[in-house]
């Protein structure tokens, strides 16, 4: 016979595994539940620059893809919010905008290095923002027109060439400046213009020779300038030359020295940067993680595949954890290298 002592136990030991069994099942259904943040909610895409440019078109185009990656399905919302190249929508990013994943944003390539730099008009810390992904690095090129009769940097050197510009902080500006400075040329910026389909047509009016912009703008809003010879492109801002741009000079190539090269080398890790997306500081970790992988999703998915290619586009992803890296390389540029951007990145 048992004991009622016995019988006692065995009831409580079978009691204490039900209740544990219990347990973990409420764990694995808790654990596996979806995450309900976005269901029913808006997500803001904030665009740091006017419609019509390369930033402000592969923003639209993760807009078209994005919410059927993320749980929930959010509606997409893009606002563009241009100024002070794209600083002003960063800083709200940084400051004003709820800590919570609500938004994401795309600024300047350059946000890290103007950063760095101290530039006028910064007011957020870069490697602070949680990054979620690149769609494509973005190469900037300067050009002129043909008519102009300037073809290379060489003859830029020795003629006056006004370029149609957007403002202090955008590398439409910085760029040419940057050249100048280093090398010598004698590019004249023209700013005002509102983004850079405005600042194109000033080359088309004959209101300047040419424009600084992101070599996917130009393809998408003149496919044929290139191809029917009526620009030259003098030179792409990167650190070697791109597949589609095989006889076009990178910045890095007019280095004349080491501490040139790694000068140049500083200034063009923006294209590196290129058409990326973050969300504010300080959002919960599980949600960074979940606007990441979504990310990851969108840039596989086949429909927005096909619409790269019918914008003549780039998908050349990379993932927010090697951007978050990338931007924290910029913020820790050692001392003396830092001193040596600033001298020619500056705009006068």
């Amino acid at each position: 016979m048992i004991s009622k002592r016995a019988l006692g136990q065995e009831l409580m030991a079978g009691l204490l595994a039900v209740s544990m069994v219990a347990s973990c099942g409420f764990c694995s259904a808790h654990a596996q539940a979806p995450d309900t943040f976005y269901k029913g909610k808006n997500l803001d895409l904030i665009i740091g620059y006017p419609p019509g440019g390369s930033n402000d078109l592969y923003a639209r185009l993760l807009a078209a893809h994005f919410s059927k990656h993320i749980p929930g399905n959010p509606a997409i919302v893009p606002r563009n919010m241009p100024g002070a190249g794209s600083f002003v929508a960063v800083n709200l990013m940084s400051a004003s905008v709820p800590k919570d994943g609500s938004a994401i944003a795309i600024g300047a390539p350059t946000l890290a290095i103007d950063e760095k730099l101290g530039t006028s008009g910064v007011r957020y810390k870069t490697a602070e923002l949680n990054w979620i992904g690149r769609i494509a690095p973005l190469v900037n090129i300067v050009m002129v027109k043909k008519s102009v009769g300037v073809g290379t940097i060489a003859e830029a050197q020795k003629k006056e060439v006004t370029l149609s510009g957007t403002g202090a902080g955008s590398t439409v500006g910085i760029y040419p400046t940057v050249m100048n400075n280093m090398f010598g040329t004698k590019f004249k910026l023209v700013n005002g213009y509102k983004g850079s389909n405005e600042a194109m047509l000033a080359v088309e009016r004959g209101e300047v020779d040419g424009h600084s912009t992101a070599w996917e703008a130009l393809k998408a809003a003149h496919p044929t300038w290139v191809p029917d010879g009526y620009v030259n492109l003098l030179v792409q801002f990167s650190a070697k030359r791109i597949a589609e741009l095989p006889n076009v000079p990178a910045a890095v190539e007019f280095a004349r020295n080491d501490e040139e090269r790694r000068v140049i080398e500083a200034i063009v890790s923006a294209a590196e940067v290129g058409t990326s997306f973050f969300t504010t500081p300080g959002v919960p970790p599980a949600r960074v993680e979940l606007l990441r992988r979504a990310f990851d999703a969108t840039m596989a998915d086949p429909d927005l595949k096909a619409d790269v290619v019918k914008i003549r586009g780039t998908l050349d992803p990379m993932k927010g954890e090697d951007l978050q890296k990338l931007v924290a390389q910029v913020a820790n540029l050692p001392p003396d290298l830092t001193e040596k951007v600033r001298k020619v990145y500056v705009q006068n």
